[in-house]
């Protein structure tokens, strides 16, 4: 696969809100517990950290190092991490956020330095329920789309978790097994370890539509590909993706 062309990080922002939170949401009183974690986004509103110059996790603010990200990933898409948290100064001004990592074991958090990220709103969530084989994507709270999917086979389940979108890639053949397009998440497959770049997991198109409806994937989403390119320009970087059994 090769990247998204991009125009810089601006059109990584298209879909996106450019707002910026220099106070965390919901503090109405003058001063904040120094050190203190406040929760960040809700089920209309999520955030995503930006990082053009890359950024360097904590397992705790100050703590020992835990990952390394560059500016651009393995894929050359700009690095984004999910926002969950911000531990805030005495004044109410992010210290250091509380991030999602696409790295493996999945689920892994950390926290970044504030000013190595720059941080923006996205208003679209996906919800993967692999027992059903139904993804509905959500903008700003409200269900806009409902579509039958393909999930993991048994012997390669589709990971469970709150993951979020890492990158988003466009396939060098459409016509192949990922179809036009791919919407790839910060989760891993826990049975393909040693699959390139560590068997990562996307919800992508498919060249074989009879799969849909069917557990029969890599642990990867697959949707019918006229879906796909409806559901595409909905989803930016730091668009929450819940999936659940």
């Amino acid at each position: 696969m090769r990247r998204l062309a991009l125009a810089g990080l601006a059109l990584l922002l298209a879909g996106c809100g450019s707002h910026v939170a220099h106070r965390v949401k919901g503090a109405h009183v003058q001063r904040c517990a120094a050190g203190s974690l406040h929760r960040l986004g809700t089920v209309r509103t999520a955030y995503a950290a930006l990082a053009p110059r890359g950024a360097v996790a904590f397992q705790a603010p100050g703590g020992s190092e835990l990952a390394r990200f560059g500016a651009v990933n393995v894929n050359r898409y700009p690095t984004v991490l999910g926002v969950t948290g911000a531990v805030v100064d005495a004044r109410c001004r992010p210290a250091w956020y509380r991030v999602q990592l696409p790295v493996r074991p999945n689920g892994t958090v950390g926290f970044v330095r504030a000013r190595q990220v720059e941080l923006v709103n996205v208003a679209t969530r996906i919800v993967v329920d692999v027992s059903a084989r139904r993804l509905t994507v959500y903008r700003s709270g409200r269900a806009v789309l409902r579509a039958t999917v393909a999930v993991g086979s048994p012997a390669t389940p589709t990971p469970l978790g709150r993951f979020y979108v890492d990158q988003r890639l466009i396939p060098d053949d459409p016509r192949g097994p990922c179809g036009p397009e791919a919407i790839g998440i910060s989760a891993f497959s826990n049975v393909l370890t040693g699959w390139a770049q560590g068997g990562p997991v996307a919800i992508h198109g498919t060249n074989e539509p009879w799969s849909i409806g069917r557990a029969v994937s890599n642990g990867c989403i697959r949707l019918p590909n006229a879906t796909l390119e409806r559901i595409y320009p909905w989803a930016p970087a730091g668009t929450p993706v819940i999936v659940r059994a």
